[in-house]
């Protein structure tokens, strides 16, 4: 994505506002033309962060009816794409992996939610996702539901954390949390069919495994053509880890893998 804002000198939604106008501004037909771009080719692309952006503008994008030229394709790499349960397989099975452990990433969620980090011990048991939430119906729950979405293998012997009772206060005080410009695998079918076909890496050693695994789901069950690059041997962040002396084999081939999808499907 774009240079976007950081924190702490910003908080959502500044980094999505940020590089939704920047996506407008480049679709716009003045800029492609003036750069020689097929309107047919424009690709949003993004990593960890970065995709949880590129998923929320591909969505916006695809529902603005005044833009006349929209991306043919998404790419997200291992991207975070939900903030209700920090329970899933993959965010147990890698809570202590580097570089990117469990406590970790939901310290980041609260900082770019430009919430309390004294909440955190809370997220971490899914107090903030409580089952007698008001705001959270069935219909919207299901959207993250890894019990359904998610194939057996990945699921293994893992168990729905569904808190009854928790702290109904939290949604109310980090209303982010519940915002699909921030948790793109919120949305709702009906946005999903409009996007754009999609590429989405995901690593064996990630807790963000299962947003990305549940996002190709959700998506091929909305019509859409998805290619889920899943790597047994990958951990989040390996497809930077290329040049020595930090060059892992699998984020050679991974790299190599998505240029190769681009250049057929771009």
């Amino acid at each position: 994505m774009s240079r976007y804002r950081l924190y702490p000198e910003v908080l959502f939604p500044v980094p999505y506002l940020d590089c939704l106008a920047a996506a407008k501004h480049f679709l716009s037909p003045a800029v492609l033309e003036k750069y020689l771009i097929d309107p047919d080719r424009v690709a949003v692309a993004g990593d960890s962060a970065g995709g949880n952006l590129a998923a929320a503008v591909a969505q916006a994008i695809s529902v603005d009816e005044s833009m006349a030229v929209k991306f043919s394709v998404q790419a997200l790499i291992y991207p975070a794409l939900q903030a209700l349960d920090f329970n899933t397989p993959s965010y147990m099975q890698n809570q202590h992996m580097p570089i990117l452990r469990r406590h970790t990433m939901v310290q980041f969620w609260l900082q770019y939610l430009g919430a309390d980090l004294s909440l955190l011990p809370q997220l971490i048991v899914n107090n903030h996702s409580t089952s007698q939430h008001s705001g959270i119906p069935p219909e919207l729950r299901s959207r993250i539901d890894w019990s359904a979405l998610l194939p057996q293998k990945f699921k293994k012997n893992y168990k729905p954390i569904m808190v009854e009772k928790g702290s109904q206060e939290i949604l109310k005080k980090v209303p982010g949390f519940l915002d699909v410009r921030a948790a793109p695998l919120l949305a709702g079918p009906e946005v999903l069919a409009k996007c754009p076909r999609a590429y989405i890496l995901t690593c064996e050693f990630d807790v963000l495994r299962d947003d990305g695994l549940m996002y190709a789901q959700r998506l091929q069950d909305a019509g859409l053509s998805v290619t889920n690059e899943h790597y047994e041997e990958g951990f989040h962040g390996s497809f930077s880890f290329i040049f020595w002396p930090t060059d892992f084999a699998v984020g050679k081939k991974s790299v190599r893998a998505y240029i190769n999808w681009l250049q057929k499907n771009l």
